[in-house]
């Protein structure tokens, strides 16, 4: 049960923040004006909070339930888990801060720390499943980086291309053809569903002894986290008609 709970959070956190990470760095390509920016970010502003939950609650269950694998994997990878945060905390300034003040030089910077911030977390979470899936690190990793950090990529487009309206829409939908948005969604979902299971099955998944304690607490919590994150879809399932609060 410790292992449904792990992967059910980690595999989580890939398909709905991969989405929002994916736009982020398909910022500039989509949005090539401060107006088409600012809707563009409006397409992901209702979700990357609550997606970043599940991050949270992987990392909870991570180090409650499986203290070894917790040194191991992210103590073994210290430098690529610290830039994955400095990513994270950058994207998330960017996000936060672009739009309350006016002009051009202070969105530009900040529209910069999304896409920085997008491209840190994509290729940080490419090198360490890379570790974990082909036992490799260092500068050969960047290769099979970049080919995770090209799927985020591609589900964030995808993801876009539902949530926005009119051109904005169509460059977005650039790689979806003729297969359409909602299939190409799902099967870029369903490729990084089988990523995490991949690298989950390459992991020594050993519970530790909090099991008995933790495991009835999280299965408790997880039906909370599924309805409110179902009810965040349900409410913003309009396609994005104007700028949002960030």
């Amino acid at each position: 049960m410790e292992i449904f709970v792990l992967g059910f959070f980690a595999i989580g956190y890939l398909v709905l923040a991969g989405a929002d990470i994916g736009v982020g760095m398909a910022l500039p390509y989509l949005g090539r004006s401060a107006g088409e920016r600012r809707e563009v970010i409006a397409a992901i502003a209702p979700f990357f909070l609550g997606n970043e939950v599940w991050l949270v609650a992987t990392g909870g269950v991570l180090a409650g339930l499986f203290p070894r694998l917790e040194g191991e994997l992210l103590h073994g990878n210290h430098t690529v888990v610290v830039t994955l945060l400095v990513a994270w905390v950058v994207r998330d300034m960017g996000l936060w801060l672009r739009g309350r003040l006016p002009g051009a030089r202070w969105q530009a910077c900040w529209d910069g720390a999304i896409v920085a911030g997008s491209w840190g977390l994509a290729l940080s979470w490419g090198a360490l499943l890379s570790h974990v899936l082909l036992g490799i690190e260092g500068p050969v990793a960047l290769l099979p980086a970049l080919v995770i950090a090209a799927l985020f990529g591609t589900h964030g487009l995808t993801f876009a291309a539902l949530r926005l309206r009119g051109t904005l829409r169509a460059r977005a939908a650039v790689l979806a053809g003729g297969a359409g948005e909602v299939r190409t969604y799902a099967l870029t979902s369903v490729v990084l569903v089988v990523v995490g299971v991949l690298a989950g099955l390459r992991l020594p998944l050993e519970p530790g002894t909090s099991g008995p304690l933790l495991v009835p607490v999280v299965l408790t919590l997880i039906p909370f986290l599924v309805a409110a994150q179902a009810w965040v879809w349900w409410t913003f399932r309009h396609r994005v008609s104007g700028p949002s609060y960030l």
